[in-house]
C-alpha cells in the first residue's frame, strides 16, 4: 500500500527541478554566504507542502466560485480564497503578478491581431490568383488525377 501511495504522490507532485529551483532562487536572496545546500528529503518536503497548498487554495477558491453560482474560477476566487484561508499577505503581490501578466497578454494579443489582420489582407489579395485557374496550388482541393491521365475522347 505505501508503494502505491508513492505512486500518487510522484503523479501529482510538482517537478523536482522546478521546486529545487525555486527553493534554491529564494535561499540564494536570503543568503548572503553563499550557496546553502538542501537535502533531498527537504525538497520532497518543499514539493508536498506545494502540492497540499494548492489543493486546498484551489478547493476553497471552488468553493467561493460554486457560492457565486459559476463553475469556472478566476483570479478574484483565488484571491478572495487567500485571504479566507488565512493568507492575506500574498494577495497584494499576487495582485502585482496578475497585473503584469494582463499587461503582458493584452500586448501579445494585440501584436497577433494585427498580425492577423495583415495575413487576412495578404490573403485577400492572393485568392484571385490561387482560383485563376494557373497551375495547382498548395491546399487546392481539386482532383490529382485530372491533369495527368490523357483525355480519351
Amino acid at each position: 500500500m505505501a508503494e502505491k501511495e508513492k505512486v500518487v504522490a510522484d503523479t501529482e507532485g510538482l517537478p523536482k527541478a522546478i521546486v529545487r529551483r525555486m527553493v534554491k532562487d529564494k535561499l540564494s536572496q536570503l543568503s548572503t554566504g553563499g550557496d546553502i545546500p538542501v537535502l533531498r528529503e527537504a525538497l520532497q518536503a518543499f514539493s508536498e507542502s506545494s502540492r497540499i497548498f494548492i489543493h486546498y487554495l484551489s478547493a476553497t477558491a471552488n468553493d467561493i466560485c460554486k457560492e457565486s453560482k459559476r463553475q469556472t474560477i478566476n483570479a478574484d476566487d483565488v484571491l478572495k480564497a487567500l485571504e479566507e484561508i488565512e493568507f492575506p499577505e500574498f494577495v497584494g503581490p499576487l495582485k502585482a503578478s496578475l497585473e503584469e501578466f494582463r499587461q503582458k497578454n493584452a500586448k501579445r494579443k494585440s501584436g497577433s491581431s494585427k498580425a492577423k489582420e495583415v495575413n487576412k489582407k495578404s490573403k485577400k489579395t492572393e485568392q484571385p490568383m490561387e482560383n485563376g485557374g494557373e497551375g495547382k496550388q498548395d491546399g487546392d482541393e481539386s482532383n490529382e488525377d485530372e491533369g495527368d491521365a490523357p483525355e480519351n475522347d
